[in-house]
Formats: structure tokens, sequence, C-alpha cells
């Protein structure tokens, strides 16, 4: 099953998302990757998460993958934009749970935490997982979404 994968990285994520933008290529994924194109000390998560998340929202039937030094950055950074719901996982339950439950449609991995090895298997998970659709995750859902519009039932 080929999916659609925004991808960005900082200078934190840079070398580990070259790795993963080849492997997912290999695996017939469809891949736009926003950056950063090379490695600049001086590059900040806040512009990759943003533009992943951009770039998600208007591209129908994709998922976006940000990664920086530790993922925490990237995640606050992406959930500031309205329609984003990104969350750090480094084990394959949550980035699974967090599709199926949640609805995440980022990923957010920290290169300085994980290898490429973990990253692919999570990323894998993330990928292949969608949400469920039963009664109570969209109750949930809908708060969530509710929250994010700053309105309380």
């Amino acid at each position: 099953m080929s999916v659609n994968i925004i991808i960005g990285a900082d200078h934190g994520g840079f070398e580990l998302k070259e790795k993963i933008c080849e492997w997912l290529q290999k695996e017939g994924h469809v891949v736009t990757d926003i950056g950063a194109s090379n490695f600049d000390r001086s590059d900040d998560y806040p512009d990759f998460a943003a533009k992943v998340s951009e770039v998600l929202l208007t591209t129908p039937d994709s998922k976006g993958v940000v990664i920086c030094g530790s993922g925490v950055g990237a995640s606050i950074a992406a959930n500031k934009i309205s329609g984003i719901r990104a969350a750090v996982c480094h084990d394959t339950y949550s980035a699974s749970q967090g599709v199926e439950h949640d609805d995440m449609n980022i990923l957010c991995i920290g290169a300085r935490v994980i290898g490429v090895e973990l990253a692919m298997e999570i990323i894998k998970s993330f990928v292949r997982s969608s949400f469920s659709k039963e009664d109570r995750h969209v109750r949930r859902l809908k708060k969530v979404l509710t929250l994010e519009t700053g309105l309380r039932e």
C-alpha cells in the first residue's frame, strides 16, 4: 500500500531523514521531502514542523513525519497548527495507536533518541495504521477538535 508521506527535519534529524526518505521510496511510498536539503546547524525545527503541516493539510490522504533531535520540539510546534495532531513516538505501539485511536497525522521522531532501524519500524506502524472510527474514539476526537477551536461544551 503506497502512502503519500510528507517529511522534514532540522539539523538534528537531517541524517536520519535522508536515510528514511531513501527507504520509504524503496518501499514504494510517495515521498515529499520539504527539507532540510543540506545540513545547517543554525536551522530551526519549528520551520520544518510548520512546512510539513502546511503541505500535509493540502495533500489529501497523506501522513507527516518530522524529525529533530528529540522529537519534542517538532511535536510542540506542529501541534500549534489547526488540524494537526502530532506526537512523539519512539515505539511501534504508540505510533499505531496514535493513529487508530487519536487520528494522529504527524509522527515526530528524535534522531538523538533512536536509531535508523527502530525509526523504520515505527514509521511502518504509523503508515500502516488508520483511524478506527469507533464511537468512543470519534467522541474523543470531537472533544480534542473542540479544544483546538477554543470552544468548550
